[in-house]
Protein backbone atom coordinates (compact mmCIF):
# COMPACT_ATOMS: atom_id res chain seq x y z
CA UNK A 1 0.00 0.00 0.00
CA UNK A 2 1.42 3.19 -0.86
CA UNK A 3 1.85 5.54 1.77
CA UNK A 4 0.82 9.71 1.87
CA UNK A 5 4.73 11.05 0.29
CA UNK A 6 4.76 8.23 -2.45
CA UNK A 7 0.91 9.67 -3.56
CA UNK A 8 2.33 13.08 -2.96
CA UNK A 9 4.92 12.39 -5.27
CA UNK A 10 3.23 10.96 -7.72
CA UNK A 11 0.63 13.70 -7.77
CA UNK A 12 3.55 16.44 -8.36
CA UNK A 13 4.85 14.64 -11.22
CA UNK A 14 1.57 14.14 -12.93
CA UNK A 15 1.05 17.52 -12.85
CA UNK A 16 4.02 18.67 -13.58
CA UNK A 17 3.72 16.10 -16.79
CA UNK A 18 0.41 17.76 -17.90
CA UNK A 19 0.75 19.35 -21.05
CA UNK A 20 -1.80 21.33 -23.85
CA UNK A 21 -3.22 23.19 -20.50
CA UNK A 22 -5.31 26.50 -22.19
CA UNK A 23 -4.54 29.61 -19.11
CA UNK A 24 -7.23 31.33 -20.64
CA UNK A 25 -10.49 30.71 -22.32
CA UNK A 26 -9.40 31.03 -26.58
CA UNK A 27 -10.61 29.58 -29.68
CA UNK A 28 -8.87 26.51 -30.75
CA UNK A 29 -8.88 24.43 -33.62
CA UNK A 30 -10.79 21.31 -33.57
CA UNK A 31 -7.85 18.92 -33.83
CA UNK A 32 -6.07 21.16 -30.69
CA UNK A 33 -8.97 20.83 -28.80
CA UNK A 34 -9.48 16.75 -29.14
CA UNK A 35 -5.59 16.22 -27.88
CA UNK A 36 -6.51 18.73 -25.00
CA UNK A 37 -10.22 16.75 -24.18
CA UNK A 38 -8.13 13.23 -24.32
CA UNK A 39 -5.37 14.81 -22.16
CA UNK A 40 -2.42 13.80 -25.37
CA UNK A 41 0.58 16.35 -25.45
CA UNK A 42 1.95 17.56 -28.47
CA UNK A 43 4.56 14.72 -28.92
CA UNK A 44 1.55 12.20 -29.27
CA UNK A 45 0.35 14.39 -31.79
CA UNK A 46 -2.21 12.05 -33.33
CA UNK A 47 -1.44 13.27 -37.11
CA UNK A 48 1.06 11.64 -39.84
CA UNK A 49 4.39 12.71 -38.66
CA UNK A 50 5.64 15.71 -41.15
CA UNK A 51 2.23 15.78 -42.94
CA UNK A 52 0.60 19.71 -43.27
CA UNK A 53 -1.68 18.52 -40.33
CA UNK A 54 0.93 17.66 -38.02
CA UNK A 55 2.72 21.05 -38.30
CA UNK A 56 -0.30 23.06 -38.11
CA UNK A 57 -0.78 21.46 -34.60
CA UNK A 58 2.61 22.11 -33.56
CA UNK A 59 2.43 26.02 -35.18
CA UNK A 60 -0.74 26.37 -33.67
CA UNK A 61 0.57 25.33 -30.36
CA UNK A 62 3.71 27.38 -30.70
CA UNK A 63 1.90 30.64 -31.67
CA UNK A 64 -0.29 30.00 -27.95
CA UNK A 65 2.66 29.52 -26.02
CA UNK A 66 4.52 32.75 -27.29
CA UNK A 67 1.10 34.36 -26.24
CA UNK A 68 1.59 32.79 -23.09
CA UNK A 69 -1.99 31.12 -23.45
CA UNK A 70 -1.07 27.69 -22.62
CA UNK A 71 0.45 25.46 -20.40
CA UNK A 72 3.32 22.70 -21.90
CA UNK A 73 5.29 20.28 -20.25
CA UNK A 74 8.76 19.73 -21.20
CA UNK A 75 8.80 17.30 -24.14
CA UNK A 76 6.24 19.58 -25.59
CA UNK A 77 8.54 22.71 -25.14
CA UNK A 78 11.45 21.11 -26.34
CA UNK A 79 9.63 20.90 -29.70
CA UNK A 80 7.92 23.97 -30.53
CA UNK A 81 11.37 25.46 -29.80
CA UNK A 82 13.04 24.08 -32.66
CA UNK A 83 11.85 25.21 -36.33
CA UNK A 84 9.62 22.43 -36.84
CA UNK A 85 6.75 23.62 -38.74
CA UNK A 86 8.15 26.66 -39.88
CA UNK A 87 8.95 27.01 -43.60
CA UNK A 88 10.52 29.02 -46.01
CA UNK A 89 10.03 29.72 -50.08
CA UNK A 90 12.72 29.30 -52.39
CA UNK A 91 13.47 31.24 -55.15
CA UNK A 92 10.98 28.36 -57.34
CA UNK A 93 8.15 29.16 -55.49
CA UNK A 94 7.94 25.96 -53.49
CA UNK A 95 8.63 25.51 -49.59
CA UNK A 96 10.46 23.70 -47.62
CA UNK A 97 9.53 23.19 -44.33
CA UNK A 98 12.60 23.05 -41.73
CA UNK A 99 13.72 21.18 -39.08
CA UNK A 100 11.77 18.40 -40.53
CA UNK A 101 13.88 15.20 -42.25
CA UNK A 102 11.21 14.44 -44.82
CA UNK A 103 11.84 14.04 -48.38
CA UNK A 104 10.05 16.73 -50.70
CA UNK A 105 8.12 16.01 -53.82
CA UNK A 106 11.04 16.06 -56.61
CA UNK A 107 14.50 15.72 -53.54
CA UNK A 108 16.75 12.64 -54.03
CA UNK A 109 15.58 9.91 -51.69
CA UNK A 110 18.55 7.70 -53.13
CA UNK A 111 22.47 9.03 -54.09
CA UNK A 112 25.96 7.47 -54.53
CA UNK A 113 28.30 7.65 -51.91
CA UNK A 114 31.55 5.92 -52.87
CA UNK A 115 30.01 3.79 -55.90
CA UNK A 116 27.05 3.01 -53.75
CA UNK A 117 23.50 3.36 -53.55
CA UNK A 118 22.42 4.65 -50.13
CA UNK A 119 19.26 6.48 -49.01
CA UNK A 120 19.64 9.95 -48.14
CA UNK A 121 18.23 11.43 -44.51
CA UNK A 122 17.87 7.62 -43.33
CA UNK A 123 19.68 7.06 -40.18
CA UNK A 124 20.38 3.48 -39.42
CA UNK A 125 22.76 1.40 -37.07
CA UNK A 126 26.34 0.36 -37.50
CA UNK A 127 26.81 -2.23 -35.34
CA UNK A 128 30.44 -2.61 -36.87
CA UNK A 129 31.43 1.19 -35.19
CA UNK A 130 32.81 3.34 -34.97
CA UNK A 131 29.87 4.80 -33.56
CA UNK A 132 26.01 3.48 -32.68
CA UNK A 133 24.47 5.66 -35.85
CA UNK A 134 25.40 6.81 -39.49
CA UNK A 135 23.11 8.51 -41.79
CA UNK A 136 23.68 9.76 -45.37
CA UNK A 137 22.98 13.52 -46.10
CA UNK A 138 23.79 15.89 -48.82
CA UNK A 139 25.91 18.75 -48.65
CA UNK A 140 25.42 22.35 -49.81
CA UNK A 141 27.53 21.62 -52.51
CA UNK A 142 25.71 18.89 -53.72
CA UNK A 143 28.27 15.73 -52.79
CA UNK A 144 26.86 13.11 -50.51
CA UNK A 145 28.31 12.82 -46.86
CA UNK A 146 28.31 10.10 -44.39
CA UNK A 147 28.00 11.41 -40.67
CA UNK A 148 28.53 8.96 -37.78
CA UNK A 149 26.92 9.67 -34.74
CA UNK A 150 26.59 8.45 -31.08
CA UNK A 151 28.65 6.37 -28.72
CA UNK A 152 28.19 2.70 -28.76
CA UNK A 153 28.98 1.90 -25.31
CA UNK A 154 25.83 4.85 -24.22
CA UNK A 155 22.14 4.08 -24.24
CA UNK A 156 20.08 6.37 -26.13
CA UNK A 157 18.16 8.11 -22.33
CA UNK A 158 15.64 10.81 -23.98
CA UNK A 159 12.55 8.56 -21.77
CA UNK A 160 14.73 10.00 -19.24
CA UNK A 161 13.22 13.60 -18.36
CA UNK A 162 16.40 15.07 -16.19
CA UNK A 163 18.71 13.06 -18.75
CA UNK A 164 17.11 14.31 -22.16
CA UNK A 165 17.19 17.95 -19.99
CA UNK A 166 20.31 18.15 -19.27
CA UNK A 167 21.79 16.27 -23.14
CA UNK A 168 19.59 19.32 -24.45
CA UNK A 169 21.38 21.61 -22.50
CA UNK A 170 24.82 20.02 -22.67
CA UNK A 171 24.67 19.44 -26.71
CA UNK A 172 23.17 22.73 -27.08
CA UNK A 173 20.52 20.97 -28.93
CA UNK A 174 18.48 24.50 -29.85
CA UNK A 175 21.41 25.59 -31.86
CA UNK A 176 21.67 22.18 -34.26
CA UNK A 177 20.55 22.80 -37.06
CA UNK A 178 22.86 21.36 -40.20
CA UNK A 179 22.10 18.57 -40.89
CA UNK A 180 25.81 17.77 -41.95
CA UNK A 181 26.86 17.54 -38.92
CA UNK A 182 26.79 14.32 -35.75
CA UNK A 183 25.54 17.05 -33.51
CA UNK A 184 22.30 17.56 -35.44
CA UNK A 185 21.21 14.11 -35.58
CA UNK A 186 22.46 13.14 -32.10
CA UNK A 187 19.92 15.85 -30.90
CA UNK A 188 16.69 14.50 -33.07
CA UNK A 189 17.60 10.97 -32.71
CA UNK A 190 14.24 10.22 -31.13
CA UNK A 191 12.39 10.90 -34.20
CA UNK A 192 13.74 7.77 -36.05
CA UNK A 193 12.69 5.83 -32.70
CA UNK A 194 11.29 3.12 -34.75
CA UNK A 195 13.80 2.77 -37.43
CA UNK A 196 16.86 2.97 -34.78
CA UNK A 197 15.08 0.20 -32.94
CA UNK A 198 14.70 2.59 -29.58
CA UNK A 199 12.22 2.37 -26.90
CA UNK A 200 11.08 6.28 -26.64
CA UNK A 201 10.01 8.76 -29.43
CA UNK A 202 10.48 11.34 -27.31
CA UNK A 203 12.44 14.44 -28.42
CA UNK A 204 15.67 15.38 -26.46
Amino acid sequence: MKNISEIIKESLVEKLNESLVLKESVEVSESLQYHIDNKLSLVENVFRVYSERYFEMINEVRELHKEGKIKLNEDDLGLIETDLGQRVKLSNGDFVYLDAPVIEEGELTEAEHRGKKVNLNKPFRTPGGPKKFAVYVKTPKGTVKKVTFGYPGLKVRNANKKAAKSFRARHKCDQKKDRTTAGYWACNVGRYAKQLGLSSSNPW
